[in-house]
């Protein structure tokens, strides 16, 4: 977990009591995210856990961000990471029930539209939002 920098004398086994313990143990973060960057090229691009109504994985990240939630240098069982993954915007044509109606923003709309549509899902997010 590349703790021992922040941890030298072992006296705290997760990363939330060195989090609150150890000035600069916050950089663990970016320590940690680095070795995940080999993982998330093997996703070409493709966020894993959206899928459309048709099964298939439509949405595309353009970045990400990694978080360490909580770490146990002594139980792995208890090792938590978020990736938060971020697309190019989207163009928000209709929530149908609990299914957003979406397609790629185009900045000329006279072109045919693709569109895909999926269910809002547990840790699916909109980062922001802008009136056309």
């Amino acid at each position: 977990m590349q703790s021992q920098l922040y941890n030298q004398e072992k006296q705290y086994n997760t990363f939330a009591e060195m989090n609150l313990n150890v000035p600069g143990a916050d950089k663990l973060h970016f320590l940690v995210g680095g070795s995940i960057v080999g993982y998330l090229q093997q996703l070409n691009g493709v966020i894993p856990d959206i899928l459309d109504d048709l099964g298939r994985r439509f949405l595309t990240f353009e970045n990400f961000k990694f978080e360490l939630i909580n770490s146990d240098i002594n139980n792995i069982e208890k090792h938590k990471i978020a990736i938060n993954f971020f697309c190019k915007p989207l163009l928000w044509h209709d929530t149908i029930g609990e299914h957003l109606l979406v397609s790629q923003f185009k900045e000329n709309l006279e072109e045919e539209i693709f569109t895909n549509l999926f269910q809002l899902q547990p840790f699916l997010s909109i980062h922001s939002i802008k009136n056309i």
